[in-house]
């Protein structure tokens, strides 16, 4: 339980730490197309993104990150991505975290937002989905999926079924 706790809080610093960070680092200047679900906000460390045909590439700040993508960050190794919506994802050290759905129609505010926290750590600030329809976001875990009812949390998963 102590383990737990000290991930936990050590993955609250880091995403405000990150969130700071992120604050005065500019959005990308191109609008962002349809098919994008947002962009990498701040990497530390070693980061991956495998795009749903396969092909992977080492993130940097200010990348596009589709609507169906893998985020891998090594040991020591962290990112933080925002959407469309605002919703804000902090990606932990040793984790494998896949965007499984995304879609949101900035006129309604209507969408839908799904991830799969395979392994390791992350902490979510909804956006407007959450806000405007908490039970359109759902994050899942190989032995839960959570409904979203709050706006700042933070999970971690094991990895091992």
């Amino acid at each position: 339980m102590k383990k737990l706790l000290n991930i936990l809080g050590g993955l609250a610093l880091l995403g405000a730490t990150m969130m700071a960070q992120a604050q005065t680092t500019p959005a990308p200047a191109a609008a962002v197309p349809d098919l994008q679900a947002g962009f990498v906000k701040s990497v530390r460390g070693n980061v991956q993104l495998l795009s749903a045909a396969g092909t992977a590439r080492t993130a940097a700040a200010g990348d596009a990150l589709g609507s169906v993508d893998r985020i891998v960050t090594g040991p020591d190794s962290s990112a933080a991505v925002v959407l469309r919506d605002d919703t804000t994802l902090v990606v932990g050290p040793s984790s494998r975290l896949d965007l499984k759905e995304f879609h949101f129609d900035a006129t309604t505010r209507d969408g839908g937002l799904l991830v799969s926290l395979l392994r390791g750590s992350m902490r979510m600030i909804t956006g407007l989905i959450g806000k405007t329809n908490p039970d359109a976001v759902r994050v899942e875990t190989q032995t839960a999926t959570i409904g979203i009812r709050g706006t700042d949390f933070i999970v971690q998963a094991d990895g091992k079924p």
